[in-house]
């Protein structure tokens, strides 16, 4: 392994990376410009409906031009366009033409980005785009309900959104999950990382024009994980194309993200792949400290309902040292599944401890944040692993599948940063690749806390994490918010954003499975000026009678949830909203 890898490899044309560059010299990412604006002055809007212009069938064919496209492509195409009428998932009949085609790349080698806009035979004059998942890879159909949408309300088609979505340029069929081969090409390393957003809406505008006679009157953007990180892509690298954004639970630095993910892989299993570890815990120990944490902090809020709210009670209530005084293993021997040895408790603290750097990532991060490991993350879904040594062919989620962040982590070594698919992430060193991370960290990590373009236009964003994701630790976006303020003020950062730290909220599930018509907020701040007031999520979770329904007020960064409602509650007093207030920590 080189000591000072190259920037480019023979697979990566530097000509692909300039229009990145050209973007940053004027400001495309926001990166570090300081771009003056004069703040636009909120009005209230109110759209008709527009019907179709043209027959479905007659955009087969038609081709979008390269000019009408704000980065490098060869131009759009249309594949297929068919009259399609269906229900939705809340019952909302549906009546639409449903456009899918391809946007081809100027590296004739690249894979096209392959897309679907979705355009309603009345439209309300909006647009949304959907955010992918993971490393993509499959056309996001903008089809569903929009992250985190209730699933009794409308989609957004059925309201008359143009929705639109794609596979940001490469395909993951038959490949294991996080497969990164695509960044061996740089022009589907660029898609990925950030020019698929601005390139597929773009296509979209130009068929709604085609279809309508005019573009959307307001442009918004909602994801979740890697459609988080997109939607911050939007916000910061791309404002003039859109006036709002919903980012959930956003991957928005996966560089620095991967690499942290790598650590906890690293801390359950050593430094080598194929190698059983000491230190890795069962499923059945890991619910072992679940149940503790739960037993010290659930209460700490008001009332026992299976939801940590008070985050920093629960860290003063139980701390490392709790685990080391009342779940030692005899000896620190591996003694069952009722108690953890020295070597699992010592992962446990890597796990529940920021991971330092010797070097600085775009943006000038220089640590991962620590997981909510003791604050009531379960790691069931994203578990820790159902076997002690990692091997990249058990994926994870099945009975002998590898812990779940050795596959991102292993995607940002093999793909992204050494071009080795065959490298062993477990013994990947960062510090012998500071210059390539550094620079694929520039290309893909939506970092910048200027929003000043964005801001100045009236856009706005809602963002929300939830406490317990055991996937992208919150702490991630709680790092990002924190600089956002430092750089801009509380009170201009209000002008323009919302972040929403849901307890008991998981990565898209959770204890409480947290679902709230963002969509609606966003549009009422955007295009009513009005600013979000309480807001109220709904239980997502079904299957358990004695919550299903149950509601909380989503409180802003700063306070929680606190129970304030009658004593010794009932059921139904735990699962209402009303009797919660939004306290300050």
């Amino acid at each position: 392994m080189p000591a000072t890898p190259k920037f480019h490899s023979p697979l990566t044309p530097i000509a692909l990376a300039i229009p990145l560059l050209a973007l940053v010299a004027c400001g495309g990412d926001g990166g570090d410009t300081t771009t003056t604006t004069t703040p636009t002055t909120p009005t209230t809007t109110t759209l008709t409906s527009i019907e179709q212009k043209l027959p479905c069938a007659n955009l087969v064919g038609q081709t979008i031009p390269s000019s009408a496209i704000g980065l490098p492509t060869t131009g759009a195409a249309v594949i297929t366009a068919t009259d399609t009428t269906d229900t939705d998932s809340a019952g909302q009949a549906r009546n639409y033409c449903l456009v899918t085609g391809n946007i081809w790349p100027v590296d004739p080698t690249a894979s096209p980005i392959r897309f679907e806009v979705n355009l309603p035979k009345s439209w309300n004059q909006r647009a949304l785009q959907y955010g992918g998942g993971g490393t993509n890879g499959s056309v996001v159909t903008g089809l569903a309900q929009f992250s985190e949408g209730p699933a009794n309300i409308a989609t957004p088609l059925a309201r008359g959104y143009v929705t639109l979505g794609s596979d940001s340029g490469h395909s993951s069929t038959g490949k294991p999950p996080f497969d990164t081969s695509f960044a061996l090409n740089q022009e589907e390393l660029l898609n990925f990382g950030q020019q698929q957003v601005k390139k597929t809406v773009d296509v979209a505008k130009a068929l709604t024009q085609l279809m309508y006679g005019q573009k959307p009157k307001f442009t918004y953007f909602a994801g979740g994980s890697q459609g988080g990180h997109e939607a911050f892509d939007a916000a910061q690298r791309y404002p003039d194309d859109y006036e709002g954004v919903i980012a959930n639970y956003p991957a928005y630095n996966p560089q620095n993200m991967w690499q942290g993910a790598l650590s906890q892989a690293k801390a359950i299993y050593g430094n080598q792949s194929g190698v059983a570890s000491t230190a890795w815990s069962n499923p059945a120990k890991i619910a072992t400290l679940v149940a503790a944490v739960r037993t010290a902090c659930d209460g700490l809020d008001g009332v026992s309902d299976g939801i940590i709210s008070n985050v920093p009670a629960c860290n003063q209530a139980f701390t490392l040292d709790t685990v080391k005084s009342t779940l030692r293993c005899a000896g620190g021997a591996d003694t069952g599944d009722n108690c953890f040895s020295d070597a699992q408790i010592a992962a446990v603290e890597k796990i529940g401890s920021p991971v330092q750097y010797g070097f600085a990532f775009y943006g000038g991060s220089t640590t991962y944040p620590k997981w909510p490991i003791l604050e009531g993350a379960t790691f069931l879904g994203n578990h820790l692993g159902k076997t002690n040594t990692a091997d990249a062919s058990k994926i994870p989620f099945v009975p002998d599948g590898t812990a779940f962040q050795y596959f991102p982590g292993k995607g940002a070594v093999t793909g992204f940063i050494t071009q080795n698919l065959s490298a062993d992430p477990l013994a990947f060193d960062p510090n012998l690749w500071v210059g390539r991370i550094q620079q694929v960290s520039f290309w893909t990590d939506a970092v910048s806390t200027d929003l000043s373009r964005f801001a100045a236009k009236g856009a706005k964003m809602l963002l929300t994490h939830g406490t317990i994701d055991d996937s992208i630790t919150p702490y991630n976006t709680i790092a990002y918010w924190n600089k956002l303020v430092a750089a801009n003020g509380q009170s201009k950062v209000d002008e323009f954003a919302r972040f929403y730290l849901i307890p008991g909220k998981g990565h898209g599930q959770g204890i409480f499975n947290a679902k709230a018509d963002l969509l609606s907020a966003l549009e009422a701040w955007v295009e009513k000026a009005q600013a979000p007031g309480q807001l109220v999520a709904v239980e997502g979770n079904t299957t358990d009678a004695a919550t299903a329904g149950r509601t909380r007020p989503l409180c802003q960064y700063g306070s929680y949830p606190k129970y304030t409602g009658p004593a010794n509650p009932s059921q139904a007093q735990a699962n209402d909203a009303a009797n919660f207030t939004c306290t300050a920590l």
